[in-house]
């Protein structure tokens, strides 16, 4: 499984990139609004970091737009700032027709927002390079989310789609490990998401032990 971090902030971003060697990053008008940069500044210094590599990077339309030709029109100014940019694009109507047509054109978009199985299969068979359904918010309002990625990934093996799901919005290490489990192939989460996960209460329990013993024992 692939880890994107989920983040506009570039001191993040580059500190996930030489700890983790993290896959990708995915942003999101929050994001960019909590860097406090300028849209465009922001995520050129993103696109800097990358120079050189082929590690993807969502970059998300202007969420006012709700004309498919408007959303395909900034998607094509938005890929050619950087090779490493896919094109986020909302789960309505207009965002699924910019999906069609940027894919006809070998422009890669990421379809955000997915809650249901069936939207994530609409992505799917319109091109989507990415699909994201978000599984924090779906389980913080109650509802279940593992079968929801299970369906999600079944629908893409049954028919073959090129499409890679991406988990978004994770918010612990169950939600991640569960994720993997069912066949997602990338997880989105925050850094401070990530850094819980590699954690554990009894690796420092244990850690501390091993390090007395090791201090009572001679080295030589």
């Amino acid at each position: 499984m692939k880890f994107f971090l989920d983040s506009a902030m570039t001191d993040q971003i580059e500190y996930a990139l030489e700890m983790w060697d993290i896959d990708g990053v995915t942003t999101n008008p929050r994001h960019v609004q909590v860097s406090g940069k300028p849209f465009m500044k922001v995520i050129k210094e993103i696109a800097d970091i990358f120079v050189g590599t082929d590690k993807p990077i969502s970059v998300e339309v202007n969420p006012h737009m709700t004309d498919w030709k408007e959303m395909v029109e900034e998607g094509k100014k938005l890929a050619a700032i950087s090779p490493n940019f896919v094109i986020k694009l909302p789960a309505i109507e207009p965002g699924y027709k910019a999906v069609y047509q940027l894919a006809k054109d070998d422009i890669r978009s990421n379809l955000t927002l997915v809650f249901s199985a069936a939207q994530a299969l609409h992505a799917m068979r319109m091109g989507a390079y990415f699909v994201s359904p978000f599984v924090g918010w779906k389980e913080n309002n109650g509802e279940e989310i593992t079968h929801f990625i299970d369906e999600v990934s079944t629908i893409r093996s049954v028919f073959g789609f090129d499409t890679e799901i991406i988990v978004a919005a994770a918010r612990n290490a169950r939600q991640i490990t569960n994720s993997a489990v069912v066949g997602a192939d990338i997880v989105t989460a925050g850094m401070p998401v990530f850094q819980e996960a590699f954690a554990h209460p009894y690796t420092d329990v244990g850690l501390g032990k091993f390090q007395a013993f090791w201090d009572d024992t001679p080295y030589e």
